[in-house]
């Protein structure tokens, strides 16, 4: 179950599923009497009186199904996209249902009234608004940017403090330093992590006691050790961190090995933080600190 797969407009369908719970035990019918006869006569009916039958299935129990349906394929998430009972998904059948009940309401209150007297109820309308909600937000949800966007968020309150290093940050190591890229620096040239010269123990030229190497004492490499990897994309130098989150489900590859076995997935509705681009393509980071590429980052959108 994956909460945060739920959309503003799946907000919208269940706040409307309350309310027409409610409504349901309202007054669907009132009933204006005056008189000492009227002392044994019912002024009020809501929806669960077996003497509207069938009002309370056709209509708010008819739109309370559809809402759970609709919810119920929202929290599969991505994984029931194309489960499908009798050829449609368990929120088309929702939204189905929505509609129907909104038409089953609109019928209601155009008639069945007996006389001056009687008059539909608050519940009556409050119940043909809930449906009119719920049925919109069903249908355009998938359509409409505003009640497509995210409805919970994983985005921090505070700016992320993660490992991933900003030059000249208290704390953080400096360019030059434990392999940090120095600018102008060939991207395609291993870092050095700390081998300075006289620096952490590593023997600085000309130090007392270093033997220096020779003109002879150097041995050429086998071929296959020269023969160095396909490089990489050069990391972007005025790169900066960002969260962003991707409008389908989409693989991790790894990050030194784009064609490798996925190491995880990225799915719409939760925000994922962007630690190095690479080209075109972006390293994203998982909420368990797994790290991979991105090569496919078409309408992905940015924190």
């Amino acid at each position: 179950m994956n909460l945060r797969a739920l959309t503003r407009g799946d907000a919208a369908v269940a706040g409307a599923a309350v309310l027409l719970f409610i409504a349901s035990f309202l007054p669907y019918w009132t009933l204006s009497c005056s008189g000492a006869y009227c002392a044994n006569i019912d002024t009020s009916q809501n929806a669960w009186s077996t003497a509207l039958f069938p009002i309370l299935p056709s209509i708010y129990l008819l739109g309370i199904a559809a809402a759970a349906l609709i919810l119920v394929q929202r929290f599969q998430g991505p994984a029931a996209a194309n489960r499908q009972v009798l050829g449609l998904r368990l929120d088309q059948w929702g939204t189905a249902f929505a509609v129907t009940a909104l038409w089953t309401s609109i019928w209601a209150l155009g008639g069945g009234s007996t006389g001056p007297s009687v008059s539909h109820g608050f519940g009556a309308w409050l119940g043909f608004i809930s449906l009119i909600v719920l049925a919109g937000a069903a249908a355009a949800g998938p359509l409409v940017p505003a009640l497509k966007a995210p409805l919970v968020t994983d985005r921090p309150a505070v700016p992320y403090q993660g490992g991933y290093p900003v030059p000249g940050q208290p704390g953080q190591p400096q360019p030059g330093q434990y392999g940090y890229p120095v600018q102008g620096q060939d991207p395609n040239q291993a870092p050095a992590y700390g081998a300075q010269p006289g620096g952490y123990g590593y023997p600085a030229p000309g130090a007392p006691g270093q033997a220096q190497p020779g003109p002879h004492d150097i041995t050429p490499a086998p071929a296959a050790a020269q023969a160095a990897p396909a490089p990489q994309p050069a990391p972007a130098a005025d790169f900066a961190p960002f969260w962003f989150a991707v409008p389908a489900p989409r693989t991790l590859a790894p990050k030194d090995n784009p064609v490798g076995a996925p190491v995880g997935e990225l799915v719409p509705g939760t925000w994922y933080l962007a630690v190095e681009q690479r080209g075109t393509a972006l390293v994203a980071q998982l909420q368990d600190g797994t790290q991979g590429l991105l090569a496919d980052t078409s309408g992905i959108q940015r924190g």
